[in-house]
C-alpha cells in the first residue's frame, strides 16, 4: 500500500529536525498568534482508499477530458474549453443571490443530470442571507 501522508507527517515520523517545521516558533511550541490554530484535519490520513479520489474526482475528469481532447483535436480545443470553463465561472449574481453557474453546468454537460447538490442545495436554507448593502461593499472592498 502506498504512502498517501504529506511531506509534513513523513518528517514527522522520522528523525525531528527542528528547522523544517513551519508551526515551530523560537521555542518549539507552535505560534498560535501569527499561525493562527493548528488542524487536526489536515493531519488525518483518508479514512477510505478512495476518499482522495472522490475529492479529486471533478479535476481528475477535466484532466482527462481534456488529455483526450488534446489527443483528438490538438492543443488549441483544450485551451479554448479552459477559457470558456474560466468566463463561465465569472459569471455570477449579486453576492446576496445564489449563482446556479447554468452556463459552467451546460459547458461541462451536467446541465441535465441531477445530483446531490441539486437537491440539498436550496438557497432558502443558505448561510448567506444577509443585509444586501453590506455583502455587496464586501465584495467590492469598500467594507
Amino acid at each position: 500500500m502506498q504512502n498517501t501522508r504529506g511531506l509534513r507527517s513523513q518528517l514527522k515520523d522520522s528523525v525531528p529536525v527542528t528547522g523544517l517545521c513551519p508551526q515551530a516558533g523560537t521555542y518549539g511550541v507552535p505560534d498560535t498568534l501569527r499561525r493562527g490554530f493548528s488542524s487536526v484535519k489536515n493531519e488525518l490520513l483518508p479514512s477510505h482508499p478512495l476518499e482522495l479520489s472522490e475529492k479529486n474526482f471533478r479535476l481528475n475528469q477535466d484532466k482527462m477530458n481534456f488529455s483526450t481532447l488534446r489527443n483528438i483535436q490538438g492543443l488549441h480545443a483544450p485551451l479554448k474549453l479552459q477559457m470558456e470553463y474560466r468566463a463561465a465561472r465569472q459569471i455570477q449574481r449579486l453576492p446576496f443571490l445564489q449563482s446556479s453557474n447554468l452556463a459552467l453546468d451546460t459547458l461541462r454537460g451536467s446541465d441535465d443530470t441531477i445530483g446531490f447538490e441539486d437537491v440539498l442545495n436550496d438557497p432558502e436554507l443558505s448561510e448567506m442571507m444577509g443585509d444586501p448593502h453590506v455583502m455587496v461593499e464586501y465584495k467590492l472592498g469598500v467594507l
